[in-house]
């Protein structure tokens, strides 16, 4: 036996530390997940009406989660929007909101954004690169992260993150044209305040 080789004790002792230490820098690394807390997520838009006026509107069910690696600076977002609750404050406007000739609420029940977090400052996302299905198509639309912060729950116990993420998109490239022949405005204004609880 080479008189450099630990002895047997000493060798599984070592071994087992290094097991320890490298499952606790692997768990130090994970992302952590968090779910969106639908209470305090209301993703909301505004619309031009005819040159004249600006519509708004939001969306009041969502759901979703949240990863987050804030040291290695990565992470992504899914949030899944239910059509049907989009809210402008008047319910004649909701029923033409919820129609084949606007969202068609009944045959694209659900709007989805994926992307993954970008742009990390001192462990902190400042976009959102992603894709969003709206009206049965899918395109590249990028969000812009202005305020994120994360805080202790003061009820939960766990960690809350919140965000307010701004875009602008075409409603015309989703197939989303009533009003195009008038002269509206096809640009719209995406806005969404979003809280989540990390997952214990």
């Amino acid at each position: 036996m080479s008189r450099f080789r630990l002895p047997p004790p000493r060798r599984a002792r070592a071994a087992l530390a290094a097991a320890l230490l490298s499952a606790a820098g692997g768990a130090a690394a994970a992302p952590a997940v968090y779910e969106i807390d639908p209470a305090h997520t209301y993703p909301s838009f505004e619309a031009d009406h005819m040159g004249l006026s600006v519509w708004r509107g939001k969306f009041e069910r969502s759901a979703g989660t949240v990863t987050l690696d804030r040291e290695a600076g990565t992470g992504s977002v899914e949030i899944r929007i239910d059509v049907a609750s989009v809210d402008f404050g008047l319910a004649a406007m909701n029923e033409e909101a919820r129609s084949e000739r606007l969202f068609d609420a009944a045959r694209y029940p659900q709007a989805t954004y994926r992307g993954r977090l970008a742009g990390f400052r001192d462990g902190a996302p400042t976009r959102v690169i992603g894709e969003l299905t709206l009206h049965g198509a899918t395109r590249p639309v990028e969000l812009r992260i202005e305020r994120f912060k994360c805080i202790p729950h003061p009820l939960h116990k766990r960690e809350l993150c919140g965000a307010d993420a701004y875009a602008r998109l075409r409603r015309d490239e989703f197939g989303i044209d009533a009003g195009k022949d008038f002269g509206f405005d096809m640009n719209v204004d995406l806005r969404i305040q979003v809280e989540a609880v990390r997952a214990p």
